[in-house]
Parts: C-alpha cells; structure tokens; sequence
C-alpha cells in the first residue's frame, strides 16, 4: 500500500468528521500561539517520536506559533509548563492529559477565554476532543485475541483469557476495556484473571506473572492494552516456554517486531501524524474565530472527532512500514530478519 493511500484513507475519516459554521467565536484570546502538552515518553514512545512532530509541522504550516512541551510524566510539571504558556499567551491549548493534570490547566485556560482541546485523552472540562475510535481500538484487540484463539483450535467460551489493562487514570483505558470486553463477552470470554491496569510496563509484567503463578500457567491468551504492556507479557510467557494470543497498540518498533514474531497476535495501529491533522485542522479553526462542529459526542457531550484505527498484523507490518512510521532498519534485527523476510518487510 502507498503511503499516500494509506494516510489519506485515515485521514479522510478523521477529517469528514470535522464541519466548520464559519461563525466568528466571540470573546477569548487574540494570541496566534497555539500551546501544547503532552504526557510522557513512558506510555508511548509516539508522543515524542510522532506527535510532537506532526503537531509542530501542522500548526507552523497553517501560520501559527506552536509550543509544544513535554511533561515526563509529571503532573507538577505539566502544572508549570501551563503557567508559562499561559503567561506568553496561547490563542488554543491542546492537552493530553496525565493524570487528571489537564483539568485544571482547562480551568485556567477557560477563565481567559481560551479553548482547550483534550487530544488523544479525554478529561473533564475540555472544549473538545480529539482521537482516535478508542472503544473501536479496544474491539480490534478484542478482534484479535479471538481471531489468535481460532487460530490454534481454542473454544473461545472456555479459554483461559487473562485481562491486563491501562492505567485506570487515562480517560482512553476504560474505553480500550470496554471496546475489547464486548466484543470478548460476545464470544464468551470470561476473564480468568485481571490485573491492576497500568502505563508501566514493568509493573504489567509483573502483575500478569503473579497471575500467570496463580493460574498454574494456564493462560491460552493475553489481552492487552498496549504494546509496551505486550512486550512485558511476552517476556514472562518467553520465560515459561509459552506462546499465546496476544494483542497490544501503537504500532511500535518492539510491538511490530513482536507481531513478526508471532508472539503478539496483532498491534492496533494508530497513525499519530493522522491525529496530529484532525487536532490541527480543529486548532486552526479556533485560532481563527471559527465555531467548529464535529458529529459525534462523548457521554458528557464532548465535541469528539474520532480517528479511525488500523489493526495490523504480521502482514500489514509492510504497511506502516510504507507509510514513514517504522523503518525497515529499526524492525529487521538479527532475531527477525528472517520474520521481515517472509512478510517482505524491507
């Protein structure tokens, strides 16, 4: 697949959602500064890698001044770095949120009149949101794990699934969850085990192997919300000798080679660049004294424009490949070169 086909299949999705009234908004800030935080690196490696690119690029280009800043995955200093924008001047504010941490830079930002768009994370106060499907990313996991299950002649009704889900303060876990849950439910799947939900890797490995200990080794797949998470799953499971469905998101360069592998059933690709454009195009028209409109809500009535996402699997790799977003230098190590050779990932 072209990168240009790939892309603007997405992209169209995000971006039809998005109708501007062109009525002017009235009040708020004149400032042409567009003022962004994102969350960590810990979560995702995307943020940084992605993101934080495509949104700089995007805004630039329209004509306006980005500052675009990274907490690290602390809420004191996703606080500060507010209170210093804010000082400067933003025109928008575009927020992932860490940890609750967004609501009250929202707070501070409607005061002065200024609009804040929760993006990739929802979080209360937000005058919109941005992101992708994220129920629709936990139904492709969930997808998934029954498709893996199939796969090896598992009844998917009387498996042993064991659930490890994200950190319960990220707006988009409890959507991820209930995503994968309808689709697993439907088919049967009753969790044979839970694990506390989490961001951090480490502490998802270890939560699944006291799980894995208390199961006697039983586990016939894994859904996880994540490709960080995934890989500390799989680690347990290469330790035991054992290979079982698996899911995960993002796309990244351990999540792909995993899934070349066929240790991680598939990863949800979700093109950051994509994102990156429905929140530009929705700061633009802000910045602009636009009144924005999008066609679908949140419970509480959230403005959202939803992304669509991608699962992808060890022959869609190639894919994300050709659209920029993993290289064949990074992926096709000694351990899986072979696996790049056979699903043509070069």
């Amino acid at each position: 697949m072209k990168k240009s086909l790939l892309i603007s299949a997405v992209a169209v999705a995000a971006l039809s959602a998005l109708a501007l009234t062109g009525c002017s908004a009235s009040g708020g800030s004149t400032s042409k500064r567009a003022c962004v935080i994102l969350p960590d690196t810990q979560s995702s490696p995307r943020y940084e890698s992605a993101d934080r690119p495509a949104l700089e690029a995007g805004l630039k280009a329209a004509g306006f001044e980005a500052d675009v800043q990274n907490a690290q995955g602390d809420t004191a200093k996703y606080a500060t770095i507010a209170d210093q924008q804010l000082s400067k001047g933003c025109g928008v504010m575009i927020l992932d949120d860490l940890q609750g941490a967004a609501v009250a830079v929202a707070e501070k930002a409607k005061k002065a009149g200024i609009p804040s768009i929760a993006y990739d994370r929802p979080f209360d106060g937000a005058d919109y949101y941005v992101s992708f499907d994220n129920e629709g990313v936990g139904a492709l996991e969930g997808q998934s794990i029954l498709d893996g299950l199939k796969a090896v002649g598992k009844d998917a009704a009387t498996a042993s699934v064991v659930y490890v889900g994200g950190d319960p303060a990220d707006g988009n876990a409890k959507m991820f969850y209930d995503g994968a849950v309808g689709v697993l439910s439907a088919a049967g799947v009753k969790p044979a085990a839970e694990t506390p939900g989490t961001w951090d890797g480490a502490k998802a490995g270890t939560a699944f192997e006291q799980a894995y200990t208390k199961l006697g080794g039983k586990v016939d797949a894994v859904w996880v919300a994540n490709d960080t998470n995934a890989a500390a799953v799989i680690a347990i499971l290469d330790k035991n000798g054992k290979t079982v469905p698996v899911s995960g998101q993002d796309a990244s360069v351990a999540g792909l080679q995993n899934v070349l592998l066929g240790k991680q059933t598939a990863t949800v690709y979700k093109p950051a660049k994509v994102e990156a454009a429905a929140a530009v195009e929705l700061a633009v028209a802000l910045l602009k004294g636009d009144k924005p409109a999008a066609n679908k809500k949140l419970a509480d009535g959230t403005p959202f424009i939803a992304v669509t996402p991608i699962l992808v699997g060890p022959e869609k790799v190639i894919d994300v490949v050709t659209a920029g977003d993993a290289t064949a230098k990074d992926l096709c190590t000694a351990a899986v070169a072979a696996a790049c050779a056979k699903y043509g990932v070069k």
